[in-house]
This record gives C-alpha cells, sequence and structure tokens, in this order.
C-alpha cells in the first residue's frame, strides 16, 4: 500500500474501575501504513497532549511481541485482525483508508480497568505466584544439560513455555476463562523431570488461585488457542485436566 491514511478510531476512555466509561471518536489522518497500530497511537496521543486533552492510557513494553503487554481489543478481536501476533506487531497497513477502528480493553471480572485501555492483570501474577515455579534444587546449568529429555517432550515444554501471559486467551473466551494460560504454565513445568516433585500440589494451588481470581469455566469452544498470539495448544488443557485430576483422587486416597 502506497500513500499515507485516514483512519476514524472509537476508543474506550474510563478513569478507573468505578468509572462506566464511554467510547470516544477521534479522527487520525496522516498516518503510514508501515506504522505499528501502537505507534499510531503515540501519534494520536501527541495530537492530545499538544491539544491540552488527556492522552489513551494503554499498555506497552517491548514492543517486539516478547513482554505481552499490549493488550488491545481491535475490533472485536485480542490484538486484532491477524493471527500470530500480539498489537504491537499490527501494522496500519492490515487496515485500509476511511476505516473505522473500534478499540477496547480486555473485558474480565479478573481484570479490572485500571484507566482505559490498561487493565489489571496481578491476578496472573498471583495463580504464577501460588505454584508456577520450581522450588526443589535441580543444580546447575551442566546437572541440566546431562538429564535426558526425549525430544518430543522437550519441544511441547517449550511450546507450551513461549506463552507471554497477555490475556488474549481471556479476553477471547465467552465466560473469561484462564484455563489455556494456566495450563500452559502447569505444562512448561509437567513435561519435564524437574518439575515432577511438585506436580500434583503445582497443579491443585494454580486451579485454586485461578478460581479464586474469578475467572470463567472453560466450555471448549476454542477460541483461546485460536486468538493466542502464541499459538499455545488446547493440548494443554486437556494435560492440565488430567494432572488436576490425578492430584485430587491421590489427595482422597491419603
Amino acid at each position: 500500500m502506497s500513500g499515507n491514511m485516514n483512519i476514524t478510531l472509537k476508543v474506550w476512555r474510563q478513569k478507573n474501575k468505578d468509572d462506566r466509561g464511554r467510547f470516544e471518536t477521534y479522527p487520525v489522518q496522516g498516518v503510514s501504513p508501515d506504522m505499528s497500530f501502537l505507534e499510531m497511537f503515540d501519534v494520536l496521543n501527541e495530537r492530545l497532549i499538544n491539544e491540552g486533552k488527556e492522552p489513551v492510557a494503554f499498555d506497552h513494553d517491548c514492543r517486539e511481541g516478547i513482554c505481552g503487554m499490549c493488550s488491545m481489543y481491535i475490533n472485536g478481536r485480542p490484538h486484532g485482525p491477524l493471527q500470530g501476533v500480539t498489537t504491537c506487531q499490527l501494522h496500519m497497513r492490515s487496515f485500509k483508508t476511511n476505516d473505522t477502528i473500534v478499540v477496547e480493553p480486555w473485558r474480565a471480572k479478573a481484570f479490572p480497568v485500571i484507566k482505559d485501555l490498561a487493565v489489571d492483570r496481578s491476578s496472573f501474577d498471583r495463580i504464577m505466584s501460588a505454584g508456577g515455579f520450581i522450588s526443589v534444587n535441580t543444580g546447575n546449568a551442566q546437572d541440566a544439560n546431562a538429564t535426558p529429555i526425549g525430544k518430543e517432550d522437550a519441544d511441547t515444554a517449550f511450546a507450551a513455555a513461549m506463552c507471554i501471559g497477555c490475556g488474549a486467551c481471556v479476553a477471547a473466551c465467552k465466560n473469561a476463562s484462564a484455563m489455556l494460560f494456566v495450563s500452559a504454565k502447569i505444562s512448561q513445568f509437567a513435561l519435564l523431570p524437574q518439575g515432577q516433585p511438585e506436580r500434583k500440589s503445582r497443579v491443585s494451588k494454580m486451579v485454586a488461585q485461578m478460581d479464586a481470581e474469578g475467572f470463567g469455566s472453560c466450555t471448549n469452544t476454542g477460541a483461546c488457542e485460536a486468538e493466542c498470539p502464541k499459538g499455545i495448544s488446547l493440548s494443554n488443557i486437556a494435560r492440565m485436566n488430567r494432572d488436576y485430576i490425578n492430584a485430587q483422587f491421590t489427595s482422597q486416597q491419603m
């Protein structure tokens, strides 16, 4: 695409979690198709600041698709119209001139709005604190490299570990379920020998914390996998469910 674009943004503005919020409309002219979606928001915010108005609050950090901070619901889809990309990797050439683009924050009870498009995802941190770690001594790097791990298990664990915790799975789910995120964080340890000593307690604690945070239940629609920018597989949910049932059955027998 050549030439600059003129677009119209309908952006959700909300002062805090207690504010009702509303959409505000902003025309943005002269947008380069090579801009990232966040760079386009930078242009809008610079204009708003120069006009003495409040800029739009949104999360961002690495802008390289690594940190998972850029959580925007764009035209009804988490991270926008493309698959396998985060919002910071989305470019304006994915849209057409004179398009109207609707931008909202993640919508979930467990992700309360901080301001505008920025939400509080510390619920994910608390789930990880509940059990998403290895507390046993696994030695140094040399010891770890000496532990034989099958390639299939290693590849599957690595694929699960690619989850960046952006929350797109929650935003895409009609029930605001966090099962894909939690199952990925459980699977990355469950598939490796270092994660075996705490395998049962880990899944029990992380699922309990997920429920305590107010996330919804999973009904296997697959929207989470479809919208995940890292392609985390639903097979992780099946693995987590098996581990959870096994952990509960074992505890009842003891």
